[in-house]
């Protein structure tokens, strides 16, 4: 007997096109619309001051969107934010999604001229700017956006915009958020998340990091983090209460801690140690909350089991990126109490990876390798770097950076950057960044600069430097650094070497950093 092909019917067959990938997607202005829909009187945001319903933050967002389109912004074009953690900041980041533009989310830390770097790299036509920050961009090249004042001036154009929700343009490719983050070569590189990136990682937050319906969360990072605006939209669709804390304000953090049953309190080296101690001094019992803490591995152990101990919570031992959301390796939970002796952490969901050599070859357990990773959440490239796309995302694998080491039991250990990288606090700091700043002073020789543990940030920079007579003072490099860099990103210390070729070098006539790591943890 002959058989003949299974033919299905052609109802059944797929037929593509765009009503299928309309019932396919649905955006973050969607889903929060629907959530203020169900609950319309249930408080969405809070900054201690404003307590905003749902259904006061849809219409909100519907006017910001409307108003954004009166200003020449549709799908696929950018507008930024500079400013402080505020309420406007998330209705702006709502309103991004109902109308398919990109919101780029400024970072208020960059001296002058890393922030006009950000500003011609992604054109946005339109800037939102906080009278805090206001003084940064005058002078600025703007590249032609128009500036929004955000204290008053925002306020009379919502009044004067439309209350009609636009209708849904935006696809899952389409871009969303764009996070700068620090490059090897200092220039900030602009991170694509994509709506895809963003709800993969909002599933990963319900899959692997527990969040449920109504849990509440506390914006206190900088919006321009993922750990901020990222999470406080996963909370909003789910019903959640957003609480905006202007940065670190350790007394209400405090104050939230002991009266708002919390998802993830994100605790961060060099604030967490202050957090702690008002916590306990306060006498207050926890609310309840699911997580703490971030970072463990540039958190103290003592510090760890006391963070968990104040807060009653298991202490998350997270590991991610801006480009990747929170994998691949974040699903290690420490107990209360517990000061860890094994930093290894467990694999989380929705990815694949590897880890690699240098010719992208798998490497055998227990050695050290790259980790590579595919997945939903993996970001869209860095906007307007195609050399720089074309290598990380090598193979089809986006290529972190990171390096790690399998320990057999399932879990693995981190190990170091690729590319050396300090991290401080919760902020990347790369050398070359540094070190070409103190190059620019004609008495400086050679300058080196590397990590040294600090009980507060984690890691610190340290400066060492060789100079011909007369020789700089330590005090007038740091004046230096300070007239160029970031705050977070001046030296703790700057160490002296008479002579350059006292620098420990490679073969390769590299310099070793790991012995020089060796000679800034002595006493000078």
């Amino acid at each position: 007997m002959s058989s003949r092909p299974v033919v299905e019917p052609a109802a059944a067959r797929p037929f593509g096109g765009s009503l299928t990938r309309r019932a396919g997607f649905a955006d973050f202005g969607e889903l929060i619309a629907a959530t203020a829909q169900r609950l319309p009187g249930t408080v969405a945001l809070d900054d201690g001051v404003r307590a905003v319903s749902f259904a006061r933050l849809d219409e909100r967002a519907n006017r910001a969107a409307n108003m954004l389109l009166r200003a020449g912004v549709g799908r696929g074009d950018r507008f930024g934010i500079l400013s402080e953690n505020c309420i406007e900041y998330i209705e702006l980041a709502v309103a991004a999604a109902r109308i398919g533009a990109v919101l780029c989310a400024m970072n208020w830390r960059f001296m002058p001229a890393e922030l006009s770097h950000c500003i011609r790299l992604t054109a946005p036509l339109v800037l939102f700017v906080s009278a805090r920050h206001a003084p940064s961009v005058a002078g600025l090249d703007l590249g032609g956006a128009h500036i929004v004042r955000l204290d008053g001036e925002y306020d009379a154009l919502l009044e004067a915009a439309a209350t009609d929700c636009p209708a849904p343009v935006a696809e899952p490719e389409d871009g969303y958020i764009i996070l700068y983050t620090s490059g090897t070569t200092g220039a900030p590189k602009a991170a694509l998340i994509s709506h895809r990136a963003e709800l993969a990682r909002f599933a990963l937050s319900r899959i692997d990091a527990g969040l449920a319906p109504g849990d509440a969360f506390v914006a206190w990072a900088p919006m321009f983090h993922m750990a901020s605006l990222e999470h406080a939209l996963h909370a909003l669709a789910l019903g959640g209460t957003v609480h905006v804390v202007d940065g670190a304000d350790i007394e209400r953090i405090v104050r939230l801690a002991s009266t708002v049953p919390q998802w993830w309190l994100v605790l961060l080296p060099g604030m967490m140690d202050r957090v702690v101690e008002a916590m306990l001094r306060s006498g207050a019992k926890p609310a309840p909350v699911r997580v703490v803490g971030a970072l463990a591995d540039l958190v103290n152990p003592t510090l760890v089991a006391a963070t968990s101990r104040a807060f009653n919570a298991p202490f998350w031992n997270t590991f991610g990126s801006t480009e990747t959301g929170m994998v691949p390796f974040a699903g290690t939970r420490f107990a209360i109490g517990e000061a860890p002796a094994n930093l290894a952490k467990a694999p989380n969901s929705l990815h694949l990876f590897r880890l690699v050599d240098a010719e992208d070859r798998d490497v055998r357990e227990g050695d050290p390798g790259e980790v590579v990773v595919r997945g939903p959440t993996i970001f869209s490239g860095y906007w307007n770097a195609a050399d720089t796309n074309a290598l990380d995302f090598r193979n089809g694998w986006f290529h972190m950076g990171d390096v790690f080491a399998a320990c057999g039991d399932g879990r693995f250990l981190y190990v170091d950057r690729v590319k050396y990288l300090i991290k401080t606090g919760a902020e990347n700091v790369y050398p070359a960044e540094i070190e070409r700043v103190l190059l620019a002073d004609p008495r400086v020789l050679e300058a080196v600069v590397v990590r040294r543990p600090d009980e507060r940030w984690g890691e610190v920079p340290v400066a060492i430097v060789s100079c011909k007579t007369p020789t700089p003072t330590a005090a007038e490099l740091l004046e230096l650094c300070r007239g160029s860099l970031a705050r977070y990103k001046w030296p703790k210390e700057v160490r002296f070497v008479a002579d350059p070729a006292e620098f420990p070098r490679s073969t390769s006539g590299k310099i070793q950093r790991h012995e020089l790591e060796k000679l800034v943890r002595q006493p000078a």
